[in-house]
């Protein structure tokens, strides 16, 4: 048969290859919730970005909105839903260095302050690598959203704040300071301070000041 023809058993079949095609593209079940979230954040990774709204999200993700509502109730559930990986991320990874800094060892008058740098570097790498969830995190991206928003993020950092504590104490405690709760409370105090002015520099700069710029440095003058 010449090259320049088609048999009817190949342009029978080409509707089945296509519908296979397509069925193929059909997310699977959470994975569409998945693909949400994470456009939500690359949008969110640009820099000057206005508030999202859900036309624009549907249309970057090429879907109705009423197919974003299948996945979460409201907008506010999307950012609840970057608000638990940035969670579930962080703190995982604040236990592993308790773990490994606190767990089982003696302390002395060093061991708070590896840990919390630690602790801190940790934060500040996780934000470096996650650009749209830094705007999450400082709050920018929360301003116009459900207030319950802003306060979940503002216990994050409560929950940094009293794992640093609570690493400084055993230091202190070791190093014989006269008042250890002060010492500690006062140097975790600092140590958010830092992290949180770091995230907001790195979103204010449209991501171009790395939040662990002069890390080591800037924690040796601190700690």
């Amino acid at each position: 048969m010449p090259d320049d023809q088609t048999s009817p058993s190949d342009s029978e079949s080409e509707p089945g290859v296509n519908a296979a095609r397509v069925i193929r593209k059909r997310p699977k079940p959470g994975e569409r919730r998945v693909q949400i979230l994470q456009a939500l954040a690359s949008m969110l990774e640009q820099p000057g970005a206005e508030r999202i709204t859900t036309a624009a999200l549907a249309t970057r993700l090429d879907v109705s909105e009423a197919a974003l509502y299948r996945h979460f109730a409201s907008k506010a559930q999307m950012f609840e839903g970057l608000i638990e990986f940035i969670e579930q991320t962080v703190f995982t990874l604040v236990n592993q260095i308790g773990e490994r800094e606190l767990a089982g060892v003696e302390p002395d008058a060093a061991t708070g302050g590896r840990h919390a740098g630690k602790v801190v570097a940790m934060v500040l790498q996780f934000a470096d690598k996650n650009p749209g969830m830094t705007r999450v995190m400082v709050g920018d991206a929360l301003v116009f959203e459900n207030e319950r928003l802003q306060q979940r993020m503002n216990q994050f950092f409560d929950k940094i704040e009293a794992a640093l504590r609570q690493g400084l104490r055993s230091s202190a405690d070791a190093g014989g300071s006269e008042a250890p709760t002060v010492a500690s409370q006062v140097a975790a105090s600092v140590l958010i301070a830092f992290i949180v002015g770091r995230l907001h520099r790195y979103a204010r700069s449209g991501f171009k000041r790395s939040p662990t710029e002069n890390l080591e440095a800037s924690l040796a003058l601190i700690l």
